[in-house]
């Protein structure tokens, strides 16, 4: 096995640059850390190019392995405590299906990038066909995004795209696209489970604009509390979910 001790290494300094936005979208390449994350790329269509370990032997791992410096591994991690592994992937960009079908859930400027990963992570647990980030959402590879997926992003269709096409696309695919509002809206255990549909949640502090909700076919909100404040968006987004597939 390969190893780099130094952290000016030329190949080191590169994949530094994956912390960034601008380094991601140049590239086309982002990191993951930790034996979770690495694994589950390595089980799923993703093509990982490198990994790099501390451990003495990556032999599990097929492909380029590279063992490296507690310093370098350090250099390279996004983290306070580095677990010891990262891995160099490349960017995956989905299509839009010509076949819409199943339930999906759009995001309308969801700017925490715990938010979502743990929607992403939701998503696939409740068994959706595809999560659809529109303008103004956290990096998809941003490094706390991938954490919070804990591996989904692996696993689940992610598409960018404008919400307003998407809205229009779902609807004449007779999906019916739900807006969450606390206004002008149905309490969500007014409406059965369903095969098919779409979820649209809004940024953390404004919701859903105005314009998404008018094009939705129908808007819902959660009875809670009057006493208590309005529910985390992915927290929201877990209840939604599995209340409407249920």
């Amino acid at each position: 096995m390969k190893r780099i001790e130094s952290v000016k290494n030329e190949r080191i300094k590169a994949w530094k640059k994956l912390h960034s936005k601008k380094g991601r979208d140049q590239t086309g390449r982002f990191l993951i850390e930790g034996e979770h994350l690495v694994e589950e790329a390595w089980k799923s269509d993703w093509k990982v190019e490198t990994v790099l370990t501390t451990a003495d032997d990556a032999s599990l791992f097929p492909g380029e392995c590279i063992g490296v410096s507690e310093a370098v591994m350090k250099e390279l991690s996004e983290t306070k405590s580095p677990q010891g592994i990262v891995a160099v992937c490349q960017k995956k960009q989905w299509h839009t299906p010509e076949r819409l079908k199943g339930r999906f859930v759009l995001l309308d400027r969801v700017q925490d990038p715990g938010n979502v990963g743990t929607i992403i992570r939701t998503a696939l647990a409740a068994d959706a066909a595809g999560v659809v980030l529109g303008s103004g959402c956290a990096d998809l590879f941003n490094a706390k995004v991938i954490r919070a997926t804990q591996g989904a992003l692996f696993h689940l269709p992610v598409y960018m795209g404008d919400l307003v096409t998407w809205i229009e696309a779902l609807k004449e695919s007779g999906i019916p696209v739900y807006g969450t509002s606390l206004q002008d809206a149905t309490p969500h255990d007014q409406f059965h489970s369903q095969e098919q549909f779409a979820l649209l949640l809004g940024n953390e502090g404004e919701g859903v604009q105005s314009h998404l909700l008018d094009a939705a076919t129908e808007n819902l909100f959660i009875r809670q509390n009057r006493k208590a404040e309005s529910l985390n968006v992915s927290v929201a987004a877990g209840i939604l979910l599995f209340a409407l597939k249920s």
